[in-house]
């Protein structure tokens, strides 16, 4: 058991920053957002931290597959630094908010139109703690937000009017399986992750972010990476367990920064449920999909053709593609072995949001 989970866990943090060489076009998808928005719709602030269910085009192009065909087949039409085919759940918070997604922190100087709705910080791979990239962690990624409240980008009034999605952890547990953590010792692992991400959401709200938003941990025994020694049929119970211990300490660590505010910001400090949703979004579509016996929503869209390979991978000498897109992507659930493909985080959108009209009010 530990041999497997330690596999399952290397490979949840590898496959989500899937190595690659090469440019494509900068992505315009930004600014083009910007221009479908009035001025008016600028008041709320989207701050986003985190690893790759966040990242909007924050990881370099000289290394992540994010910025590599097939990703971003379906939203814009190219590679645009989403690890997707399409939109991810940054994107869907923002339109909840109906504001363009915030633009990258890389990309900034490219979209100064989009800077009023806020900024996204994060970047695939990452963690609370350091994980197996050098991308800048929660607590750097917190530095960068700093420095840019120093070059007075935002003032006072508009932290007022602020929002902090909060989406990290899985890149966590996989770094400390992949570097020989201990099954008996991953309680107390998850204790010293909580401990760290604690420490970084008290600084949010006391730099004068209104609203922080922290997403419980998917139910990690369904994705694909884990779901593929059984053919894609079923879901890990052990996997699951993590989740759900992570997500048990989130919930108590919540309550208690809640009861150290003022009570005008008891409810500074909130959970976005992913994992219910992602629950409740797949068996929606399985039920939809009920006559299609060859319908899964558990395999993946995008995989590589053999072992060793993934989504987007191409052979080093030839060029030649090692994966396949399945034929039609508007109906997975999964883009690849980690993320949900577009149509996947609508299907958790539209689960989140009757609590996000709860949650996310100032």
């Amino acid at each position: 058991m530990e041999k497997q989970t330690t596999y399952f866990m290397y490979f949840y943090l590898l496959l989500s920053i899937t190595i690659t060489s090469g440019s494509v076009a900068e992505a315009d998808i930004h600014e083009h957002g910007a221009r479908n928005y009035s001025r008016s719709h600028g008041a709320v602030k989207l701050f986003v931290f985190g690893d790759s269910y966040a990242d909007t085009g924050n990881c370099p192009k000289s290394f992540a597959g994010s910025w590599k065909q097939p990703y971003g087949i379906t939203f814009p039409g190219k590679p645009a630094g989403r690890f997707s085919d399409g939109r991810v759940l940054t994107d869907y918070i923002a339109s909840f908010l109906r504001i363009p997604s915030p633009i990258p922190y890389e990309r900034r100087k490219f979209g100064k139109k989009l800077v009023p709705f806020g900024m996204n910080f994060a970047y695939g791979g990452t963690g609370v703690l350091n994980t197996m990239v050098k991308e800048p962690n929660m607590t750097t990624q917190i530095n960068l937000f700093q420095q840019v409240l120093e070059e007075k980008l935002y003032t006072k009034h508009d932290l007022n009017s602020s929002i902090a999605l909060v989406s990290v952890g899985g890149n966590d547990y996989g770094t400390y399986m992949a570097t020989n953590g201990s099954l008996e010792g991953l309680s107390s692992f998850a204790e010293t992750v909580i401990k760290q991400l604690r420490m970084n959401l008290r600084r949010l709200h006391g730099m004068g972010v209104k609203k922080i938003a922290v997403t419980a941990m998917e139910p990690l025994g369904c994705l694909p990476t884990v779901t593929y020694s059984t053919s894609y049929k079923n879901c890990s119970e052990a996997e699951n367990s993590l989740a759900s211990l992570h997500n048990h300490m989130l919930q108590q660590t919540l309550r208690s920064l809640n009861n150290e505010t003022s009570d005008e910001d008891r409810r500074a400090f909130v959970i976005v449920d992913l994992h219910t949703a992602f629950l409740s979004a797949l068996t929606k579509i399985k039920a939809k999909h009920a006559e299609n016996y060859t319908y899964n929503p558990l395999k993946p869209c995008c995989e590589g053709t053999e072992r060793g390979y993934a989504c987007g991978n191409v052979d080093g000498k030839t060029g030649a593609k090692k994966y396949l897109v399945c034929e039609k992507p508007e109906l997975s659930f999964f883009w690849d072995m980690i993320h949900p493909a577009q149509h996947g985080w609508l299907a958790v959108y539209k689960a989140l949001k009757s609590s996000l009209r709860h949650l996310l009010l100032l």
